[in-house]
């Protein structure tokens, strides 16, 4: 699924590291990493670092923000684009 490397070229060296997490929180990666068709668990938390490293989108404030929006989606509280934009005098070409 995914490539041990990181490097562009493929030929940075592979070293071991170690962590401690609870055994309640491993028995949650081991779920997820089968679940998503991972080889093993070291693909899978080499393919979730380098995805959190290489593309670093979302941060705690973020998520809350899309958590309001879809609140405020649900609730009505929206409005479509060309209101927005003659509401609030844009022409959309910013």
């Amino acid at each position: 699924m995914s490539e041990a490397t990181t490097g562009s070229n493929g030929d940075d060296e592979i070293v071991t590291v170690n962590f401690k997490v609870t055994q309640s929180f491993l028995d949650e990666i081991d779920d997820t990493w089968q679940g998503r068709g991972f080889n093993s668990r070291s693909e899978f938390i080499r393919y979730t670092l380098r995805d959190a490293t290489e593309f670093p989108t979302f941060d705690r404030d973020e998520l809350i923000a899309l958590l309001h929006a879809e609140e405020e989606s649900r609730e009505g509280r929206t409005m479509v684009a060309d209101e927005a934009r003659k509401r609030f005098g844009t022409d959309g070409d910013e």
